[in-house]
């Protein structure tokens, strides 16, 4: 028996299954390099989507002036900034002062909770909106009107922004001695209800350092509400021992230059525009809120500082049935101003007797004013329904008042607001479904926000 030689193994069944090992292999490697290529696909589509396909989709228009992704996600994004600036200002000082006292802390909480608030894209995106859409009408009525805001002006307006004014102090505001508005009382006004008393003056004699050190005799004036007079002719103040004063000298300001200036301004454009804000976008807001300032001032230019206002007082209580028991006990001779402390559930006022102040069109809920503002003085009026409860009014006075210049600032401005409100409804205003899509989330505070900050500080449960 002959033995025969054995070679390599080359029947067809192994070479069959070295073509398919083969073959999927070859597979394998098209597959991966297929999911590769699609990868790369999607995300090379994902970044021209992003770059360049939304940036240049609109959110809303006015008037057939769109309002691009770009734009619209440019102006919430320095939103955002400046909010969590101001939340990450409020948890510093509440770790400096708020930290160990649940109480205080509240105070810091609360606003740091507003704030988040404000941070939801879906508010935040819809304000940015509404802004977005006030500037393109400011901006149609100034080209109307032929308002222009120079380069000169946006340089100078930057400049204020960042505090620099030519190098020398900041301008100090000129201070303007504010009168409160008053009135010449009726004889029924003051049986309605008793003015308030003038406090009165009372001299007493203090000491001060003069320049020598030495302390000396000086009058001051202190609100009593009593003027009492000193028998004596001349203070008696015993003599006091002299006191050195050593003056320390304070350090030298460091003069606020132009290149300094720059320097800072640079800085914050670099910062933004880390976060999606070109300087362009900041430029362009800045000088949006220049033309604001100038249509503002043209509209209002005709307004007076003086208001139609009325002086009422009010018994608020739950239903009709008790507010004409209130009514029925008014007629009978009943004081208005015990009742209100006695029923009322506005307890801010009815601790004053339901007293109100003056106020103006536009302050108290519409179905209220309209009844205050039209009743005769001293008259009661019928139960009048709000959403706050049922009011008993009474009108005490009723003229036309001189405002402060905080009032009379917030009556234009409210003049202004009423101003774009109409004008957007005049206007041919659309808002696109994507907005709600294109609103950034970045920058935000930290994860739990407040409430984990309350927790990382140990600070114990807040009190109800």
């Amino acid at each position: 028996m002959s033995n025969r030689r054995r070679g390599p193994v080359s029947n067809r069944r192994h070479l069959a299954r070295q073509q398919r090992e083969d073959i999927q292999t070859r597979r394998i490697i098209y597959a991966s390099l297929g999911i590769i290529g699609l990868v790369v696909v999607l995300v090379v589509y994902g970044l021209i989507v992003s770059r360049l396909v939304e940036p240049k989709q609109p959110v809303a228009s006015v008037n057939g002036e769109e309002i691009l992704t770009s734009e619209f996600r440019a102006r919430a994004t320095y939103e955002r900034l400046l909010l969590v600036s101001q939340w990450n200002s409020l948890a510093d000082l509440m770790i400096s002062f708020g930290a160990t006292d649940a109480n205080s802390a509240a105070f810091f909480v609360n606003q740091m909770n507003q704030i988040e608030f404000q941070l939801d894209p879906t508010t935040i995106g819809r304000a940015v909106l509404n802004d977005l859409i006030a500037d393109r009408l400011i901006r149609a009525e100034a080209e109307a009107r032929g308002i222009v805001v120079t380069e000169e002006e946006l340089e100078k307006a930057l400049e204020e922004f960042f505090s620099y004014y030519g190098g020398g102090p900041a301008p100090t505001p000129t201070l303007v001695p504010t009168m409160a508005p008053t009135s010449t009382l009726t004889p029924l006004q003051m049986t309605l209800t008793a003015p308030t008393p003038s406090p009165t003056l009372t001299i007493t004699e203090t000491a001060t350092i003069t320049d020598t050190g030495v302390l000396t005799p000086t009058e001051s004036i202190t609100d009593t509400g009593v003027l009492t007079e000193t028998e004596e002719d001349e203070p008696v103040i015993e003599a006091t021992p002299e006191i050195t004063i050593t003056a320390t000298p304070l350090p030298t300001a460091t003069p606020y230059t132009f290149d300094a200036y720059q320097k800072q301004y640079n800085d914050y454009v670099s910062t933004i525009a880390n976060m999606g804000v070109s300087t362009e976008d900041f430029r362009y807001l800045v000088e949006s809120q220049l033309y604001r300032e100038k249509v503002m001032e043209i509209l209002t230019a005709e307004v007076q500082p003086v208001q139609d206002q009325v002086w009422a007082r009010h018994i608020l209580v739950a239903t009709e049935a008790e507010a004409l028991d209130v009514i029925a006990r008014l007629n009978a001779g009943e004081d208005f101003a015990t009742l209100a402390a006695e029923l009322s559930t506005d307890t801010a006022s009815a601790a004053n007797g339901g007293d109100l102040g003056w106020f103006g069109i536009g302050v108290m809920v519409p179905d209220f004013e309209k009844v205050a503002f039209n009743l005769d003085i001293g008259v009661i009026s019928e139960p009048v329904q709000s959403q706050f409860g049922w009011h008993v009014i009474q009108a005490i006075g009723h003229e036309e008042r001189q405002l402060t210049p905080d009032e009379f600032q917030q009556l234009k401005n409210s003049i202004f607001e009423e101003w774009l409100t109409s004008r957007r409804l005049q206007s041919e205003v659309q808002l696109f479904d994507i907005w709600a899509d294109r609103v950034p989330l970045e920058p935000g505070v930290p994860a739990g926000g407040a409430q984990a900050l309350l927790q990382q500080l140990q600070v114990p449960q807040l009190q109800p």
